[in-house]
């Protein structure tokens, strides 16, 4: 699988804010960061964790759909990916270094 790295900016940058705010969320909840005024309360805690969430998922989404195109054709019957290990067979047999068929 590609690494992370190759998901858009824009999603990158949603996934980056939402864990920010369940980051700080968590500090506030444990008092570890005290927020000013109404950010302090309970409420804006637990709205923080679901907009944190709710921020992580076009990421989330992103990665089942790249995987779900990647599937595609296996699931449609078609052929799998071409292993790079098949090798055609050498054409000399001291080349060979492959376990042969039994004979009969």
């Amino acid at each position: 699988m590609r690494s992370f790295g190759d998901l858009p900016r824009p999603v990158l940058v949603l996934e980056g804010l939402g864990m920010v705010l369940l980051v700080l969320a968590y500090l506030s909840i444990h008092d570890h960061v005290h927020l000013p005024g109404w950010l302090a309360s309970q409420q804006a805690a637990v709205a923080m964790i679901f907009l944190g969430v709710a921020l992580m998922v076009p990421a989330a989404a992103f990665l089942v759909w790249r995987v779900a195109q990647g599937f595609g054709p296996l699931m449609r019957g078609g052929l799998p990916p071409e292993n790079d290990r098949h090798k055609p067979a050498p054409k000399n047999a001291s080349d060979d270094k492959n376990d042969r068929e039994p004979r009969a």
